[in-house]
């Protein structure tokens, strides 16, 4: 039942703003475009059980199944998911595309109108024009629970860290659907790291968005119109990272779901929230002073979801870390949190961050001590309580190990599906 924004929040929390600022079976089958140039680029789609072949645009277009697939194009048996994410790891990371330093706005914006076409998040081509037909068929009434994420990163940074992301939400969710949105991800490299969950019939798919649908009739659209033109200044923060914010409102707004970020570990059922934010933290008053966009669950056409695109696309500043994000999602909701028509419930940090970014090392040390341990105990008995999930913060805990007998620790082995994470000593 959708909820209003009130001071009453999750019955015993009140969370109300402080005053000061602070997504039938999976497809079993897969299509692969083989295009002759200098090299051979194979994708992936999820789509057509029979084989058949067809020119499209020049190029040939081959739609075979995935037992076809994996005897042509893996002729020898799979290894473990975990020697195969390691040789991922070991891959050749393509370095981000990110402007230099110290460049003026219009020495920038000249920057980014010349690397356009490195960017192939923004390309259209055949695999965006297969963008809804794949999601429509993805998704059907056999999802318990929806779930989106995305990557814009190489495939080759897509790591054990995420692949347990993966895991903790299908141990949670066996019967939801997880769809990534990836050109990237949607290839024979990221077929074959998804596989391991394929074979254990989890419904997953990578499929490659199709961004002008995505924010066609939202007021995203004149922004990434400019932005293709290469008349917009991205900015100095990566621009994937900034564009990841605004996919995840318009995926949601037009097919409502459960967003969450690829470090986030998933410990508790999603299946009875709706239309739900979560508060990163809250003041002595219990007043929450930021929210963030890790996690988001709304219905489609949701009206929260349509002003924090509006407010992305009026005040988009690729400069400022969160400005396109957790600090967009906290703006937005400060103004509108009273006004009527908008239904939603925003949760205490113990629902998606029971701990900072500032204190997630913690969660990865194994103890040391009587005292130590009693402190993991205690911190795991506080997570089963009204903790839907863990909030990895990346960008602070990905230079951390998990080491055996940590909190981290501890939730993977009871929250895996495949669970050969090796540990660090």
């Amino acid at each position: 039942m959708m909820r209003k924004v009130s001071h009453k929040m999750f019955d015993h929390q009140q969370l109300c703003r402080a005053r000061t600022p602070t997504l039938s079976a999976i497809a079993v089958t897969v299509t692969i475009f083989f295009v002759y140039a200098n090299s051979i680029i194979s994708t992936i789609s999820l789509q057509s059980s029979s084989v058949s072949t067809k020119e499209i645009s020049g190029e040939l277009h081959v739609r075979i199944t995935e037992r076809q697939i994996m005897s042509t194009v893996v002729n020898q048996p799979l290894r473990s998911m975990q020697e195969e994410i390691k040789e991922v790891d070991r891959g050749e990371h393509r370095s981000s595309v990110i402007p230099p330093f110290n460049l003026t706005v219009e020495e920038r914006i000249e920057w980014f109108r010349k690397r356009l076409p490195e960017f192939e998040i923004l390309k259209a081509d055949n695999l965006t024009k297969e963008f809804l037909g794949r999601v429509l068929e993805f998704f059907n009434n056999e999802c318990d629970v929806q779930f989106f994420m995305t990557w814009i990163s190489p495939v080759e940074s897509f790591g054990r860290r995420e692949f347990l992301a993966l895991e903790s939400l299908f141990k949670v969710h066996p019967h939801g659907c997880l769809l990534i949105l990836s050109r990237d991800l949607d290839s024979i490299q990221g077929y074959r790291i998804l596989k391991p969950l394929l074979d254990r019939k989890f419904r997953v798919a990578a499929i490659t968005p199709d961004l002008s649908f995505l924010f066609k009739n939202t007021p995203a659209e004149t922004w990434f119109e400019e932005i293709k033109s290469g008349n917009k200044d991205p900015g100095e923060i990566p621009f994937a990272q900034n564009l990841s914010n605004l996919i995840r409102l318009a995926v949601l707004y037009k097919f409502g779901g459960i967003y969450l970020d690829t470090d986030f570990i998933v410990l508790k059922s999603f299946a009875h929230l709706r239309n739900a934010i979560g508060a990163q933290s809250i003041d002595v008053s219990r007043s929450w002073t930021r929210l963030n966009n890790a996690v988001l669950v709304f219905d489609m056409n949701h009206p929260l979801l349509l002003k924090f695109i509006e407010e992305f696309a009026s005040t988009f500043d690729g400069n400022k870390w969160g400005h396109n994000g957790p600090y967009l999602v906290s703006r937005v909701v400060q103004r509108v949190a009273e006004r009527p028509g908008y239904n939603f419930t925003i949760l205490p940090p113990m629902a998606f961050y029971p701990v900072g970014w500032n204190r997630i090392d913690g969660f990865f040390k194994k103890p040391e001590n009587k005292v130590e341990s009693r402190w993991v105990n205690a911190k795991l008995l506080q997570l089963s309580g009204e903790t839907y999930g863990i909030h990895l913060w990346n960008r602070q805990s990905s230079r951390f190990s998990i080491e055996e007998g940590s909190v981290m620790g501890r939730l993977i082995s009871d929250h895996c599906v495949i669970c050969e994470y090796k540990y660090s000593s």
